[in-house]
């Protein structure tokens, strides 16, 4: 299909002025980050370079085709004791970097470039130098991740509804697409005119790669082979009708995973079968934002598996849920104000002790400490301004 969906997906809404689109200073002035600590022998970064200390860094995602947008990958670092962001710089020559991804090694970073003639690009975090971009084949590709064992980026395009996979190389840079899924059947929900690949992760085990697909309300299984860098679809799991599923994450358990539905406004508690690959999708329960149009965006699990959170962009607030028996249910307990404009995604720190939110509308990052016994959460000082941000990435 054509790009129309893609474009309400990107533009939904009037872009904020003002203050919040204040630039990044220039990364001439920024000093490099140190280069990470090799992998170890289980191909898993060591502690060290998972849990750095002093300021750590934060990669931004925005959009550079729009006014008041960034004009490259936002560079900044946090402080984990008291969440403070300092911008530290700006990595130009990545266009719309809307969606950002670390490797395993930490050593290099993938973005998406959400276009027509969609991308995917690389680049080496020691000295910021951009290792090239490949083709996704797909229109407005919006997410990424890395497979765990480090040799293959995976991505899905919202606008074509398709999934790409790239093998990447010992440096870290990404070759020519090995392959590219589109998701034809079955066919499109309620109001909508095709398919829209919003995410695509593997699951805890391995085994497993799964996409989510607001345009076709389905959940994809696919098993990738490792070799050829191919994807064989393995099942399908259906919403109810018109949900609109847009991001998926996983309890740490590795049994149940929860959906966050953009379309209708809910979220799901699914089970997750490591043996088939199949996912069972649950009864749709509510986000605790009332009436109205909210666009659900993302759902976090803290690393202890006890609470979840859930981005709102119409009704500006995050969703605490309590996670009970063993990952099977979602309680909700309350709902607070996320200190921005259109919450598109959040991320946890690597020890779960913080959360940042990418606030889109109003270009800013706000900061939250989690607390770990009860899962509130306290707004970390004052909103930090980056242009239409889209995402962050804490590592």
């Amino acid at each position: 299909m054509g790009s129309g969906g893609w474009s309400r997906r990107r533009f939904v809404g009037v872009l904020a002025t003002g203050a919040g689109t204040a630039a990044l200073p220039a990364c001439d002035n920024a000093p490099a980050p140190a280069p990470p600590a090799a992998p170890s022998a289980s191909g898993r970064p060591p502690r060290a370079a998972r849990r750095p200390s002093g300021p750590r860094p934060l990669h931004l995602g925005t959009y550079t085709s729009v006014d008041g947008g960034g004009k490259g990958i936002g560079l900044a670092t946090y402080d984990a004791a008291t969440g403070r962001i300092t911008g530290t710089g700006t990595l130009p020559g990545v266009g719309d970097p809307s969606y950002l991804a670390v490797h395993p090694d930490r050593r290099t970073l993938y973005a998406v470039n959400e276009r027509e003639d969609g991308a995917v690009t690389a680049v080496r975090l020691s000295d910021r130098k951009v290792l090239g971009s490949r083709s996704t084949a797909g229109a407005g590709p919006c997410h990424l991740s890395v497979h765990p064992g480090g040799r293959w980026l995976l991505s899905a395009a919202y606008g074509s509804g398709d999934v790409a996979v790239h093998p990447i190389g010992s440096s870290g840079a990404l070759g020519e697409r090995t392959d590219l899924v589109r998701h034809s059947r079955p066919a499109p929900g309620p109001g909508q005119q095709g398919p829209h690949a919003h995410q695509i992760v593997t699951s805890p085990d391995g085994g497993h790669v799964l996409a989510v697909d607001l345009g076709t309300d389905t959940v994809y299984t696919y098993r990738l082979d490792e070799r050829a860098g191919t994807l064989g679809e393995v099942a399908q799991a259906r919403t109810r009708p018109g949900a609109g599923p847009r991001h998926l994450t996983f309890h740490p358990g590795g049994r149940y995973a929860y959906l966050a539905n953009e379309v209708d406004n809910t979220v799901a508690v699914c089970a997750y079968d490591p043996a088939s690959g199949r996912v069972s999708v649950g009864e749709p329960q509510s986000t605790g934002t009332g009436a109205g149009t909210s666009y659900p965006a993302q759902i976090l699990v803290t690393p202890n598996g006890r609470y979840a959170y859930l981005a709102n962009r119409g009704h500006n607030s995050l969703t605490r849920y309590a996670v009970e028996a063993d990952g099977a249910k979602l309680r909700l307990l309350d709902t607070v104000p996320v200190g921005g404009d259109f919450p598109r995604q959040i991320a946890l720190s690597p020890e779960g002790t913080l959360l940042f939110a990418a606030n889109q509308k109003s270009g800013t990052v706000t900061v939250f400490r989690v607390d770990d016994k009860s899962g509130e959460l306290r707004r970390a000082g004052e909103p930090f301004p980056s242009p239409v941000a889209v995402c962050a990435l804490p590592l």
